[in-house]
């Protein structure tokens, strides 16, 4: 008889996430089945359900993020993995280059199914050991948005302790993630966000101050609360990315990915080489990206902002609130 197991499913473009029952998976050589104690969302499970991303393909179990326990392996060669609790690098078959990813690389939750199940089937090598002061919850929440912010700041940036650096949109997963990073890193932090709650949950984590995006004249702001920036990063582009020419300090580096705004504006090209800026795009992280960032989370005992936590029955409940960016941190999901 077919082992089956309790999953999230979306089995089509703006669908409702359902809970059902699938077969468990089934192991290959240098593979392992986790059971998922918890998972935790991303933007990038919104845009799946809006049908907004590519390669879509249903039904599909959803979740980049999890931790959980190792129940087994297939190949006696791993067999050392059984029963420890585990955080998963869902950066799949990035390659051999630190400099970029192979074309083969992909994210867990799409096209492979995800960590929102009981089960979650992945490589071995995307396996490390769950920082011992983390719960499931916290541990679940780190993956993706905290590799992202770390690669950005830190591989693809270069930050230093003592320069000005500037998150876009506080209280998202990722840019949380790299407020968190950067203040830790020793660097003096400003952020954008939509609502003063928020910004003020960012004081609290160490920023040194804030403006509202929404606001015609947030860049003049921020201009006159910080003087530039030597590090920007921004995930939602959009007419405002224009702003960082004049926000960034002569050799600045302006880091980014995503896109919830749109496109990249028009640009003053003379601006860019006239102050010897950097303009660096990211894309999640090497594994030499991944166990870096897990040794700066162990070093420093950095936990990960939660929003809230919700039994994986409740996972479209949860889902709902992204619809108008109301989390501050991560949504996490528990698995019973």
């Amino acid at each position: 008889m077919t082992k089956t197991m309790q999953a999230i499913v979306l089995d089509g473009i703006k669908e409702s996430l359902i809970l059902k029952k699938i077969p468990v998976p089934d192991l290959e050589r240098g593979e392992a089945l986790v059971r998922v104690r918890a998972a935790s969302f991303n933007r990038r499970d919104w845009w799946i359900q809006q049908g907004q991303y590519a390669g879509l393909k249903f039904p599909i179990v959803l979740g980049s993020d999890g931790a959980g326990i190792v129940e087994s392996v297939g190949g006696e060669a791993h067999e050392g993995w059984v029963g420890k609790e585990v955080i998963i690098n869902p950066s799949l078959a990035w390659g051999d280059s630190q400099g970029a990813q192979q074309k083969t690389f992909s994210i867990l939750g799409l096209p492979h199914d995800g960590t929102f199940a009981e089960y979650v089937r992945v490589s071995v090598a995307n396996l490390h050991e769950k920082p011992r002061h983390l719960s499931f919850e916290e541990a679940a929440a780190l993956p993706l948005g905290g590799l992202t912010a770390y690669r950005a700041l830190f591989s693809r940036a270069g930050l230093e302790a003592g320069q000005n650096v500037l998150v876009m949109g506080a209280g998202g997963g990722v840019a949380t993630f790299t407020l968190q990073w950067a203040v830790q890193a020793g660097a003096t932090v400003y952020v954008t966000s939509s609502t003063m709650a928020k910004i003020e949950r960012a004081v609290a984590l160490g920023a040194e101050g804030g403006v509202l995006y929404n606001h015609d004249n947030w860049a003049q702001q921020l201009q006159e609360l910080a003087g530039g920036f030597d590090v920007i990063v921004d995930s939602a582009l959009g007419d405002a990315f224009a702003h960082h020419l004049d926000l960034a300090k002569p050799g600045g580096k302006i880091v980014f990915f995503g896109g919830t705004a749109g496109d990249l504006p028009p640009l003053n090209g003379r601006k860019i080489f006239w102050k010897q800026l950097s303009l660096l795009g990211t894309t999640m992280g090497s594994p030499a990206d991944f166990a870096n960032m897990l040794d700066f989370v162990n070093r420093h005992s950095i936990k990960p902002v939660i929003d809230s936590v919700h039994p994986l029955k409740h996972a479209e409940i949860a889902l709902r609130k992204m619809d108008t960016s109301a989390q501050f941190g991560k949504i996490v999901l528990r698995v019973e």
